[in-house]
């Protein structure tokens, strides 16, 4: 049974720092590039960062790029985001995406509220 299981979101002040784990099982995690999407409240859910299969190529949303990083370890069946300087309109479900050869697999998402 294919799984992603998003965790560490939470309640963060702005100019904070959070680090988002994706942990994945039931499928061959290092042969997949792997995404984060985001969805705030009221609008299209959107393309925050993505990692290749063996993370030699990433990319980023323009409204992260220089304060989020994106990472994978194919050992653990783990992606990361590192969201750093948050601001108020970072708020939002975090969701993590498994891609390859028209096959898509998503976790259910985590909450990141970014607020003083």
């Amino acid at each position: 049974q294919v799984q992603l299981v998003e965790s560490g979101g939470g309640l963060v002040q702005p100019g904070g720092s959070l680090r988002l784990s994706c942990a994945a099982s039931g499928f061959i995690f290092s042969s997949y590039a792997m995404n984060w999407y985001r969805q705030a409240p009221g609008k299209e859910r959107e393309f925050v960062a993505g990692i290749s299969s063996i993370g030699g190529g990433r990319n980023y949303a323009d409204s992260v790029a220089g304060r989020f990083i994106i990472s994978r370890d194919n050992a653990k069946n783990t992606v990361y985001l590192q969201m750093n300087s948050l601001k108020p309109e970072d708020t939002a479900v975090y969701y993590c995406r498994a891609r390859r050869n028209g096959i898509d697999y998503w976790g259910k998402g985590t909450l990141v509220t970014v607020s003083s």
